[in-house]
C-alpha cells in the first residue's frame, strides 16, 4: 500500500473503508470504498495534491455545497465532501457500469438513435442544473456514466467548485478546466463569465464523437486542438456519416457555433431540435450535409445563383406563410389486452408525452390486475414486471420513468417508481391514495393524500401543494396535471355534490376555481380540457401564467368513460396531438343476485343495478335474511337497505364523505359500517331504519379497515392496517371496561376475519405462506391453536349458519365449501368446489358476499360490464380541438 493510500485510509477510517483505486483523472484520483454508516459502496474522489494546495479546504467545501442539492435522474448525486489529513475529497455513488468513454473506446461510433437518446437525457440533466444556476464546465465522455444503458452525469459542478475556490490562481496548478477536445471557444480563451451555452457546446462535441467516431477538432497537442476550436469549422457530421438525419446534423452544427449567442439558448432547445424532424438551420450559405468540390464554372454563375437563391427564399417564405390546410384527424379503436379491466381504484391509461407509449391496467391473477405496456409500433402489449396490483400510472416527461400506486388495500398503497424500459421498482412513498399522479419537468412527483396534494422533489423532502378545505365542503383533491412552466398545476376539487376544476400556484398556494367538472388536462395548444360527470369533454382557452380561462368553454367530445372513483375520467393527451380514451358511459355496475350451491343465479329484483362504489364496496344480509344492506354510490357512497320482499331501497347514511362495508348487529335493529370523514376512517353504528343519530364505536381504533360482530353481540372483531405487511386483527368486548385482545398480529398480513356462530372460532386470511390462505384459530384465545383450511389460495372466508361448514373463494376463483368439526376441537373435513365466482364482484381485502339463513344460497353482486368499452385513438386531435374551440395559443 502506498504512503498516500495509507494516509487516506487512516484519515477516513471512521466513515469509509477504502478498498482500492479504480481510476484517475485530471483533477482527482478515484477510490472504491464502503460507506460504513449506510452500508453501501461509494466512489471517493480525492483532489490531486497540487490542486488541493492551491484551493484550500474551507473555500472548496463552501463552494461544493452549492452543488449538493442537485437531484435529477441523470445526475450522479453528491453524498459527502470534506477535508481529512490534508486531502480534499468528495463522495458519490459507485456505479457498477462503464463510462461513455469506455463504450466509445470499444465501439468507436454508436447507433444514431442511441447517440441521440444519450444526448437528450444528458441535455435534460443540464437544463435542470442550468435552471439552478449551476454549469458543469467539463462535459466529456469520461464524465458520463452508463448504468443499465441510462446516462448519469458525474462530477456535476465539481469544475465550478474548483474554479470558484481557486479564483484567479488556477494557473498555479498547471491545469485548466475542461478537456481540450470538448472545450467551448469561450473556455479555450479563458473567458471569466461562462454561460450555460458552454455546456451545450461541450455536449454537442460529445454527440459529434458518438456519431462520427472522433471529436469535432483533433490535433497533436492540446494547444493545436485549442487553435482549431478557435479558428476552424468542424466538418459537417453528415459528411462523415451520411445516415445522420438532417435535423440531427443541423442541431449539432448549431450547438457547435463558435459564438455562444449563435448556439441554442438552452440545453432543452438543443434536445428538442434533435427530436424535431423539421428542424433546420436558417439559410446561412453553409451546408450541414456532405461537401463537394465546386467546379470552376460555378464561380461564373455566382451572381445568377445568388439572384435565384433570393427568389427561392422569397418563394419559400411565401409558401411557409400561406394558410396551410388542417391536418386530417384519424380515429381508430385500439385493442389492449385486458381492456375490460376497470382499474376502478385509479386511472387506467397513461400516454407518453410523445405519444409513442401506452401504459394501462390489464389482466392478472390479482383482482386488482396489473400494469401493461404497449409501444405504438407494436401490435400487442406486455405486462410490466413488478407492477402487480398497480394502478394510476404516470410516465415521466422524457419517457424514461413510470410511477404508479401499488394497491395493498382498497384505500391505496405505496407509490412506486421504475425505469419504463425495465428495472427494479422502488418505493418512494409508503402510502398514497390512488387519486392521481403526475411528474414535473424537474423530476418531482405529485401524488394525493387524504389531506391534499403533495410534491416529492427528486431526492428532497415532501412538500405540501394543497390542503383540503373540509369546513368548506371539500371531500378531497385529486387528478392533478402539472403545467409546463412547473409553477402551477390544475386539479379536481371533489365535493359531495358537483366537483370543480381549479388551479394552484406552487409559490403561494393560492387556489383559483375555474369551472365545474373534473380531471383537467392542459393541452399544448393553450387549452384546458376537462370532463363532466356524463362523460362529456369540455375545453376552453387557458392562460397558464394568469391561471384563468380566457373564453367560454365548448363541448368537444362525448362518450368518455367515467370511473367509479369520483371525478376520474379515462382519457389522456400527448404533446404531439394524440387523444386516447375509453369509450362508454358509466362504470361497471353490480346486480344483486341469489346464487345456489350449483351456481344457478337469480336476480333478487329484476333490473336492480347500481354503482357499488368499487374500493368502498360492501353488502350484508340481515340475520333473518329479509333485508340487504349495500354500499352504493350516487355522488357520495352511502348505505342503503332494501327489504327483499318488495319496495325500494332506502338510504340510511348521510354523514361523512363515504360510508361502506356494512355489518348487522344481532338484534337487527342497528347496523354498523365504516365511514370516512375529515380524513379519518372510523367505525360507526346507526339504527337500521335511518332514524336516530349516528354514533362512533369508540372502543375501536381510528383507521379500522374491517369490522364484524359476534352473534351474541358481545364482541367486535376488527382489522387495522392497510399495507400488506401491517394488517392485524383484534377483538374488543362491547362494554365500558373492555380491553383490546390481539388475535392475529404477526409480521405478516392478516385480514377478513369471520366469527363462527357459536363464537368459539374465527377464520381469517393470512399471507404467511407467501400467498393468501384461509386459517382458523380459537376465539378469543387465539394462541391455543391454528389450522390451515385452504390449500390452493384462499380469500373471503365466511361461516355457514350451521357452524358445520366454512366457505371461501380459492385461487382459481371458485366458491369452496369445507366441512368442519368443532368438537372436541377443530377439524377440517371434505372440501367441495361449488361454482365459479368469476362473474361476481369481489373485494381483495373484504368479504363481498353473504350466506342465506339456510346455507343453500348466497347473495352476490353480479358484474354488469359496460358493453360499449373501446379504447379510441384520435390522431391529430389538436386540429379538431382548435377548430371547435378556437383562440389557440400563440
Amino acid at each position: 500500500m502506498t504512503d498516500t493510500l495509507t494516509r487516506l485510509t487512516a484519515a477516513l477510517a471512521d466513515r469509509y473503508t477504502i478498498q482500492e483505486e479504480v481510476g484517475e483523472g485530471g483533477m482527482a484520483t478515484v477510490y472504491l470504498a464502503e460507506d460504513l454508516k449506510h452500508k453501501r459502496q461509494v466512489a471517493v474522489k480525492v483532489l490531486k495534491p497540487e490542486l488541493a494546495a492551491v484551493l484550500g479546504a474551507e473555500r472548496f467545501i463552501q463552494e461544493i455545497r452549492t452543488t449538493a442539492n442537485l437531484q435529477h435522474p441523470h445526475i450522479l448525486p453528491l453524498f459527502d465532501s470534506g477535508e481529512a489529513d490534508g486531502f480534499l475529497y468528495y463522495v458519490m455513488p459507485y456505479i457498477d457500469g462503464e463510462t461513455l468513454r469506455d463504450k466509445l473506446s470499444r465501439e468507436t461510433q454508436l447507433g444514431i438513435d442511441e447517440a441521440v437518446k444519450i444526448t437528450t437525457e444528458v441535455a435534460d440533466a443540464l437544463d435542470y442544473a442550468h435552471r439552478q444556476d449551476v454549469i458543469h464546465r467539463d462535459i466529456k465522455p469520461e464524465n458520463i456514466l452508463l448504468h443499465d444503458g441510462r446516462p448519469m452525469v458525474a462530477d456535476f459542478g465539481i469544475a465550478l467548485a474548483v474554479s470558484a475556490a481557486a479564483g484567479g490562481r488556477m494557473t498555479e496548478t498547471g491545469m485548466s478546466l475542461g478537456t481540450p477536445h470538448y472545450m467551448s471557444p469561450e473556455q479555450a480563451t479563458a473567458e471569466k463569465d461562462i454561460s450555460s451555452r458552454s455546456d451545450v457546446y461541450s455536449l454537442a462535441a460529445v454527440l459529434y464523437e458518438m456519431l462520427t467516431g472522433e471529436p469535432p477538432h483533433t490535433g497533436a497537442s492540446g494547444q493545436a486542438i485549442v487553435m482549431k476550436i478557435l479558428t476552424d469549422e468542424a466538418r459537417p457530421v453528415a459528411e462523415l456519416r451520411k445516415s445522420v438525419p438532417p435535423n440531427v446534423a443541423a442541431a449539432t452544427a448549431k450547438a457547435l457555433e463558435k459564438l455562444a449567442a449563435d448556439r441554442f439558448g438552452t440545453a432543452k432547445d438543443f434536445a428538442e431540435a434533435l427530436a424535431n424532424p423539421a428542424f433546420a438551420l436558417a439559410t446561412t450559405g453553409r451546408s450541414v450535409g456532405p461537401a463537394r468540390d465546386a467546379p470552376d464554372w460555378r464561380a461564373r454563375l455566382a451572381v445568377p445563383l445568388a439572384v435565384l437563391a433570393a427568389v427561392s427564399t422569397l418563394a419559400f417564405a411565401w409558401a411557409m406563410r400561406r394558410p396551410q390546410p388542417n391536418p386530417q384527424v384519424h380515429r381508430f379503436a385500439v385493442t389492449l389486452a385486458g381492456e375490460d379491466v376497470n382499474g376502478v381504484l385509479g386511472t387506467t391509461l397513461a400516454l407518453s408525452a410523445d405519444g409513442s407509449t401506452i401504459v394501462y391496467s390489464g389482466p392478472s391473477e390479482n383482482p386488482f390486475g396489473q400494469l401493461w405496456l404497449r409501444r405504438s409500433d407494436e401490435l400487442s402489449g406486455a405486462p410490466i414486471p413488478g407492477s402487480r396490483a398497480g394502478t394510476t400510472p404516470a410516465i415521466s416527461p422524457n419517457g424514461d420513468y413510470l410511477a404508479w400506486v401499488q394497491l395493498t388495500s382498497v384505500t391505496g398503497g405505496p407509490l412506486m417508481v421504475a425505469q419504463l424500459g425495465g428495472g427494479t421498482p422502488r418505493t418512494v412513498v409508503d402510502a398514497v391514495v390512488p387519486w392521481g399522479l403526475d411528474w414535473d419537468r424537474d423530476g418531482a412527483l405529485y401524488y394525493v393524500q387524504p389531506e391534499g396534494i403533495r410534491r416529492l422533489p427528486a431526492g428532497g423532502a415532501v412538500e405540501v401543494v394543497t390542503v383540503v378545505d373540509r369546513d368548506g365542503g371539500e371531500v378531497g383533491h385529486a387528478w392533478m396535471d402539472v403545467l409546463p412552466n412547473a409553477k402551477a398545476a390544475v386539479f379536481t376539487i371533489l365535493r359531495a355534490g358537483a366537483s370543480a376544476i381549479a388551479a394552484v400556484r406552487f409559490d403561494t398556494g393560492e387556489i383559483t376555481k375555474l369551472a365545474l367538472g373534473s380531471f383537467p388536462r392542459y393541452s399544448p395548444t393553450g387549452h384546458l380540457v376537462w370532463a363532466l360527470e356524463d362523460g362529456t369533454l369540455r375545453a376552453a382557452p387557458f392562460d397558464p401564467n394568469a391561471l384563468v380561462l380566457t373564453a367560454p368553454a365548448v363541448s368537444v367530445l362525448d362518450g368518455v368513460r367515467m370511473g367509479s372513483r369520483p371525478g376520474r375520467a379515462d382519457f389522456a393527451i400527448s404533446k404531439t396531438g394524440i387523444l386516447l380514451y375509453r369509450s362508454g358511459r358509466g362504470p361497471t355496475l353490480g346486480e344483486p343476485v341469489w346464487v345456489d350451491r350449483s351456481g344457478a343465479a337469480q336476480e333478487i329484483e329484476p333490473g336492480w343495478r347500481f354503482d357499488p362504489s368499487a374500493g368502498t364496496t360492501g353488502l350484508a344480509l340481515s340475520p333473518d335474511g329479509t333485508r340487504l344492506a349495500i354500499a352504493k354510490r350516487e355522488g357520495t357512497t352511502d348505505l342503503w337497505i332494501k327489504g327483499l320482499g318488495a319496495g325500494p331501497a332506502s338510504r340510511v347514511t348521510f354523514e361523512g364523505d363515504m360510508n361502506f362495508r356494512p355489518f348487522w348487529f344481532p338484534d337487527q335493529r342497528s347496523i354498523g359500517f365504516l365511514s370516512i370523514g375529515g380524513g379519518q376512517l372510523t367505525a360507526m353504528r346507526k339504527p337500521a331504519d335511518g332514524s336516530g343519530i349516528t354514533e362512533v364505536i369508540s372502543e375501536l381504533e381510528e383507521g379500522v379497515q374491517e369490522v364484524t360482530v359476534s352473534q351474541d353481540g358481545e364482541w367486535l372483531v376488527y382489522r387495522i392496517g392497510s399495507a400488506a405487511g401491517n394488517r392485524d386483527i383484534y377483538a374488543v368486548r362491547l362494554d365500558a371496561d373492555s380491553v383490546v385482545v390481539p388475535l392475529a398480529t404477526t409480521e405478516f398480513g392478516e385480514r377478513s376475519a369471520s366469527l363462527s356462530p357459536d363464537g368459539r372460532w374465527f377464520a381469517y386470511v393470512s399471507n404467511e405462506s407467501g400467498r393468501d390462505e384461509v386459517y382458523v384459530r380459537p376465539f378469543p384465545d387465539a394462541d391455543n391453536g391454528r389450522w390451515q383450511v385452504s390449500t390452493a389460495g384462499g380469500l373471503e372466508p365466511m361461516w355457514a349458519h350451521s357452524g358445520r361448514e366454512l366457505f371461501y373463494r380459492n385461487g382459481a376463483d371458485e366458491m369452496v365449501a369445507v366441512a368442519v368439526t368443532t368438537e372436541p376441537t377443530f377439524g377440517v373435513g371434505r372440501q367441495e368446489t361449488l361454482f365459479s365466482v368469476a362473474p361476481y364482484l369481489s373485494d381483495f381485502n373484504h368479504v363481498l358476499y353473504d350466506v342465506g339463513p339456510d346455507d343453500q344460497r348466497f347473495v352476490m353482486l353480479r358484474e354488469v360490464r359496460n358493453t360499449d368499452n373501446q379504447v379510441i385513438w384520435v390522431h391529430n386531435w389538436f386540429a379538431e380541438l382548435k377548430a371547435l374551440v378556437g383562440n389557440e395559443r400563440r
